[in-house]
């Protein structure tokens, strides 16, 4: 009885499954690297983006401490690397299925799990490596002071890296179109990067706050990318007390809805891969 249980297919496909994950993993990195415009690409457009925002609206804006734009959108700069990267991991899994090579991972005996596992897994160690080295550019020229609190920094991008793959795997496993998919994923990750707190700060909702500010205000709060900014912008700059200045939310709170957001993305993806026809994704 037991040599039956030990010698099970269950059991036995676990150890080739996450062999299957690590390969897919690992061939989305061989890609990635192989493909150098999307390596400077993945970095220096957000670079860009970052000095040519920051230095043109440096003059008019001054946030929690003094803060001027370029501290400011720092926190947005590197969540627009791991949106960049997210869509750009995640859109391999149309091309797979163009080229036949997803028909042969899906007739596996390994099942779906380890497609959704090697895809992320891939696709966030990407994101989070391009951020790191965008943070040590930061660091090295002194836009922000290096504490203890950068392991905190790196745990919290790892898991907005996980959550943007997974959310862009929900969006590609249905498709069939890379043009479509691009167009859903910039239609609804760039509303969502934008109205996180990136480029400008979350409207109050007290007293005296206009109908367009309680509207705004309330979808801000209510998208689940806003809750990290927050966090990450205090881990970046901890001695700022951004609580006097607007909405900034405790770290327990940023934590429990990154992580909940992160599991809730991924859970979906999971949901969606198990539910689909296996003749639907092989012919």
């Amino acid at each position: 009885m037991v040599s039956t249980v030990v010698g099970s297919p269950v059991i036995a496909s676990v150890p080739s499954g996450l062999g299957a994950a690590w390969m897919l993993a690992k061939r989305e990195w061989i890609r990635f690297f192989r493909q150098r415009n999307r390596v400077i690409s993945a970095v220096v457009q957000p670079l860009l983006f970052w000095l040519l925002f920051g230095t043109g609206l440096q003059g008019s804006f001054t946030g929690a401490g003094e803060q001027n734009f370029m501290e400011y959108f720092l926190p947005g700069t590197i969540a627009l690397i791991v949106l960049f990267t997210a869509i750009f991991a995640t859109i391999s899994v149309i091309e797979d299925r163009r080229e036949g090579f997803m028909q042969s991972v899906l007739v596996a005996p390994v099942g779906r799990w380890p497609v959704l596992f090697g895809k992320v897994l891939g696709g966030s160690a990407i994101a989070w490596v391009q951020a790191v080295i965008f943070l040590g550019l930061v660091y090295l020229f002194g836009a922000a002071s290096i504490s203890w609190s950068i392991f905190a920094v790196l745990a919290l991008l790892a898991v907005i890296a996980i959550a943007m793959c997974s959310l862009g795997m929900i969006v590609a496993w249905p498709m069939d179109s890379t043009q479509g998919f691009h167009a859903i994923m910039m239609l609804g990750l760039m509303p969502m990067w934008l109205l996180s707190g990136t480029f400008f700060p979350v409207p109050p909702l007290g007293e005296g706050a206009s109908v367009g500010q309680m509207i705004l205000g309330g979808i801000m709060r209510a998208n689940p990318l806003t809750y990290p900014m927050v966090e990450l912008r205090r881990l970046l700059y901890p001695s700022v007390d951004f609580a006097a200045s607007g909405f900034a939310p405790n770290a327990a709170i940023c934590w429990s809805v990154a992580i909940v957001f992160m599991l809730a993305t991924t859970a979906i993806a999971w949901s969606l891969m198990r539910g689909s026809r296996r003749a639907d994704l092989v012919t």
